[in-house]
């Protein structure tokens, strides 16, 4: 793997997500060497993937290199590969490109997509967890288009123009919010053979409400915009199967369709190695105490999605979200200090920052704590804060200068089909990239 020998701690880190970056940074300037592994040699800003889906982002305006992280500091180095397996016994992680001895491992892998067991879902329908993903429902989208602008067939021209997401949470809203502004905004002009009313735009939700986690007032919010918008949301549905074409739910309803993206819910996305103790199975995340260190290990740690810490406030566990691995990643960073110098930890202790979504042009919902609000002043500060937290100043610039650009002309610049999605093939290529 070609990282020096150091007589300093040596940290490794798996995953450059929330979690990982934010350790990494916060290590640049202690005394340890820290060595931080990803598949990707980039950070992906999750919550604006549905953005490069929908044609309002280009890809690389989310991604930041970790070289570009790592850089700063002689003792920081990056590797691009995966980590096959873990072995605790000798302090050891295996790669493809060779082993590596940790004083410390840090686990921050984050969630894999949950389908829970449907194996039909899996294999027909679309998920977006990461930009090749995205790419693929970007291109998908745009060449149905295509297809429905040339086709006599009425059946196929539906199937095109019906456009079915599975999951009403933060993911689920944005994305359909945002698909609905392309029918809205963009097929007018360019598809002059497609009349937007042929267009169904369909939400399903297992559950009695879009936006489960937010408050009610949030959901009852999203739900308005949504149909506003003229997306049809179906609550309390749950899909059964989907062979590519039809989709068959659990109520006498179906749907035919040739876009089917499901984001109805995550699962944990564990490294193998450490014992069966150390992982709740169910929820397929490692169990940590306080410290963040995994059950029966003192230096092998977990944060942000992968890790579950069960406490009064949180007994399942904190969200999966950005927020938790972050402050987790800042508080790790201090206790591995500690550790060194032998000194107490510290407890990790959650602040809930709110929660909110985006569903479209000028509106928006934000929970934080007792203030519950939506629309304009919500959508604004939903800007503010994704901005905020982008990495890099370049790519701040980049999407700012976008969504100015859309927000005045009403369009969405990025509607180029780069890469042709190939189906199965590409998609499956991608699950493991």
């Amino acid at each position: 793997m070609n990282i020096p020998n150091t007589d300093l701690p040596r940290v490794v880190i798996i995953g450059g997500g929330f979690g990982g970056i934010t350790l990494t940074g916060k290590l640049l300037k202690e005394k340890v060497q820290t060595v931080l592994i990803d598949r990707n040699n980039f950070h992906t800003f999750q919550p604006l993937l549905y953005q490069v889906s929908t044609s309002g982002l280009e890809p690389d305006s989310i991604a930041y290199p970790f070289r570009k992280i790592t850089r700063s500091s002689k003792n920081a180095f990056f590797r691009m590969t995966e980590v096959s397996s873990i072995d605790p016994e000798t302090n050891t992680v295996h790669t493809p490109i060779g082993d590596l001895v940790f004083d410390y491992l840090v686990i921050a892998t984050g969630s894999k997509t949950n389908f829970f067991g449907n194996t039909s879902i899996e294999e027909n329908g679309m998920w977006m967890k990461t930009i090749p993903q995205a790419l693929n429902i970007r291109s998908l989208i745009l060449e149905n288009l295509e297809q429905a602008e040339i086709t006599s067939d009425p059946a196929h021209r539906k199937a095109l123009l019906t456009f079915i997401l599975v999951g009403a949470g933060p993911t689920g809203v944005e994305l359909s919010g945002a698909i609905a502004e392309l029918k809205n905004q963009i097929v007018t002009h360019d598809y002059p053979h497609i009349d937007p009313e042929e267009m169904e735009i369909h939400l399903l939700e297992g559950l009695g409400r879009v936006l489960p986690p937010m408050s009610e007032k949030a959901s009852e919010n999203a739900h308005k915009f949504l149909k506003e918008l003229g997306v049809q949301v179906h609550l309390n549905t749950m899909v059964e199967s989907y062979d590519g074409l039809l989709v068959k739910t659990n109520t006498d309803r179906t749907f035919r369709t040739s876009t089917f993206i499901w984001s109805a819910g995550v699962t944990g996305a564990p490294v193998k190695g450490l014992k069966a103790t150390a992982l709740v199975e169910k929820a397929n995340r490692y169990e940590v105490n306080v410290f963040n260190q995994i059950n029966g290990y003192e230096n092998i740690f977990a944060i942000g999605d992968i890790a579950l810490m069960a406490t009064a406030d949180y007994p399942r566990g904190h969200p999966m979200v950005a927020q938790p691995a972050i402050q987790q990643g800042k508080n790790l960073a201090k206790n591995i200090k500690r550790l060194i110098k032998g000194e107490k930890l510290t407890p990790f202790d959650y602040r809930d920052k709110g929660s909110m979504a985006t569903i479209g042009r000028n509106r928006a919902v934000v929970d934080m704590g007792k203030l519950k609000f939506g629309g304009f002043f919500a959508w604004f500060i939903w800007m503010f804060i994704h901005l905020w937290f982008l990495i890099g100043f370049r790519n701040r610039l980049v999407t700012f200068l976008n969504w100015v650009y859309n927000y005045i002309n009403y369009d969405k610049a990025a509607r180029l089909i780069i890469r042709p999605f190939k189906g199965r093939k590409i998609q499956m290529e991608d699950k493991k990239a």
